[in-house]
């Protein structure tokens, strides 16, 4: 390479890893019994690899370049005005909720001891944030386990809403869509801040309109069990240029500047500011209007997003078709166990594809999943099954509005297996062959 300049041995070293990436990812044959059939995982191409190592070639080790690009292009793809990544799923949970805390709301800002309306049939991280903020989580129950679509019952909310309710905050389960119209509107009536958790979710679809257009906040998750991957990796996306920039500022440490990394004076008045008790003139820089972490993500991280985001069509595409092929291959079943259902309204990129056993088949789940897993099918609960009921909330301060009844039978009930865009017909059949056995081994 003697001569050559740096663009040139740059190329030369992507064409070499794009060469190394196509030999050493070479999916290998499954075997039904032997091979594992995932309930999620990633999938990815040389694509992902050249540009990782693009960005490592960068050697700028925070966010820069990639995570710019996705963000535009992220935005860009939910018709939304500001993307705001950071490390996780998880953290723009909590940055979208810590966000609405911010004094620079003014009246609508959440306090501790308000509530948040949410379900108990979730993801804990869906519901942490609440908690972590000092606020009170006011649980409703989920719909009839019969309905088979695992989202939030509309009909329980009314009775949620006190004195002290400022905010809803809920999932779509497993990329099934709750009813945004309903949610919305209840939100909109009594002036509620509605924070849409879309982890589980990107690529679906409610009445038209892709999830995560419709919260104040909405978030998305990049770990590699979700619809793409960083590896680790999440997002806020809001309209609102005030809550980007407050959860900006709740991602980088709390500061109150907004300079990118290794900008600075982006404000023009660097050293003009008089904030607080801070004397005139201090380093805008390093003024922190909040109590903030450092939620930020790597550039390398960003380059494996912008090429999964080309992608996601295709991974919605294949999403649908496996949840097709799998719902088909058991049709026949239902007096055993209860089929998965989209929302009205709704055109779910499934995440996994849920399934109930019904009381009256006289079948426990734990011998259907033990059988499934014993065939190398994995399975997975659906999510905490009851936050309620589990040892992290002993103590917490929550409301129950009404019964959690079906939150219950969930947690008694129903499981998932995958049909992540990874999995082939073989091992999709191989999942339902096994299912029916295990139905009908009693």
């Amino acid at each position: 390479m003697s001569g050559e300049s740096p663009s040139e041995m740059r190329a030369e070293i992507l064409a070499l890893v794009a060469r190394f990436a196509s030999a050493q990812f070479e999916q290998s044959e499954f075997i039904p019994g032997e091979s594992a059939v995932p309930v999620s995982g990633r999938v990815f191409d040389r694509s992902e690899v050249v540009t990782l190592v693009d960005a490592a070639l960068d050697f700028w080790l925070t966010t820069g370049r990639f995570a710019a690009q996705f963000e535009a292009a992220f935005a860009g793809l939910l018709g939304r005005r500001h993307a705001i990544l950071c490390n996780s799923g998880s953290s723009a949970n909590l940055l979208a909720l810590s966000a609405l805390t911010s004094p620079k709301l003014g009246e609508r800002r959440l306090r501790p001891g308000d509530e948040v309306i949410t379900v108990a049939a979730g993801f804990p991280t869906t519901v942490n944030p609440v908690v972590q903020n000092g606020l009170v989580p006011v649980f409703v129950d989920v719909e009839p386990l019969e309905r088979g679509t695992y989202n939030i019952d509309v009909r329980a909310l009314e009775a949620a809403v006190s004195s002290r309710t400022r905010a809803i905050m809920v999932a779509h389960t497993l990329g099934n869509p709750f009813r945004v119209n309903d949610v919305l509107g209840f939100a909109e009536a009594n002036e509620l801040w509605f924070v849409e958790d879309n982890c589980d979710a990107l690529g679906s679809e409610f009445g038209g309109h892709l999830t995560g257009t419709f919260g104040d906040l909405a978030t998305s998750s990049f770990y590699p069990a979700h619809h793409i991957t960083m590896g680790e990796g999440g997002c806020v996306v809001t309209d609102r240029p005030l809550l980007k920039t407050l959860v900006e500022s709740f991602r980088d440490w709390g500061r109150d500047c907004w300079c990118e990394p290794g900008a600075e004076n982006t404000c023009k008045k660097r050293f003009g500011w008089g904030l607080s008790s801070l004397p005139k003139g201090f380093d805008h820089k390093y003024t922190f209007s909040h109590v903030g972490y450092n939620l930020k993500l790597t550039d390398m991280q960003a380059a494996v997003g912008v090429a999964q985001l080309e992608k996601l069509s295709q991974f919605t595409a294949d999403r649908r078709a496996n949840f097709e092929f799998l719902h088909s291959e058991l049709v026949g079943l239902e007096d055993a166990i209860i089929l998965p259902t989209a929302t009205p309204g709704a055109e779910p990129s499934w995440f996994g594809f849920p399934v109930a056993i019904r009381t009256r088949a006289g079948l426990s789940r734990e011998k259907v999943v033990a059988y499934l897993e014993a065939s190398n099918v994995k399975t997975r609960m659906i999510f905490a099954g009851n936050l309620t009921r589990q040892p992290a909330y002993e103590g917490v301060p929550y409301r129950v509005a009404g019964s959690l009844e079906n939150t219950d039978a969930v947690m008694d009930h129903a499981f998932w297996v995958g049909l992540y865009p990874g999995l082939t017909e073989k091992m999709l059949m191989h999942t339902a062959k096994t299912l029916r056995e295990a139905v009908g081994a009693r």
